[in-house]
């Protein structure tokens, strides 16, 4: 099992940058698939994006190709998403994810409690 607890959320302004940390605790982390996933009130969570356990192989939701880029390093068990050029559809909570990679794009791996985002315009 894998605890997670991300931090960086705050509050941007609309085309700012801002960079999400998810620390993970175990010592089996770079075996696991890293995601995020984001949820706003009264929907349902989405997935945003992951890596694979070496980094080799990234997805993205299509909402934030181009702006969002995942990155994991092994030696500090962290998985990292830099956003760029956010938006105010961008708001939301934020949540970290590992597991599988197929358990992990499916939003069944473990959670960390979230961090809010939000994006003023």
């Amino acid at each position: 099992q894998v605890q997670l607890v991300e931090s960086g959320g705050g509050l941007v302004q609309a085309g700012g940058s801002l960079r999400l940390s998810c620390a993970a605790s175990g010592r089996t982390f770079s075996m696991y698939t890293m995601g995020w996933f984001r949820q706003t009130p009264g929907k349902e969570r989405e997935f945003v994006a992951a890596i694979s356990w070496r980094g080799g192989v990234t997805d993205y939701a299509d909402s934030v190709k181009g702006r969002f880029t995942i990155s994991r390093d092994n030696a500090k068990s962290t998985v990292y998403l830099q956003m760029n050029s956010l938006k105010p559809e961008d708001t939301a909570v934020y949540y970290c994810t590992a597991g599988a990679w197929e358990t992990v794009v499916a939003g069944s791996g473990y959670w960390g409690q979230g961090t809010q985002l939000t994006i003023s315009s």
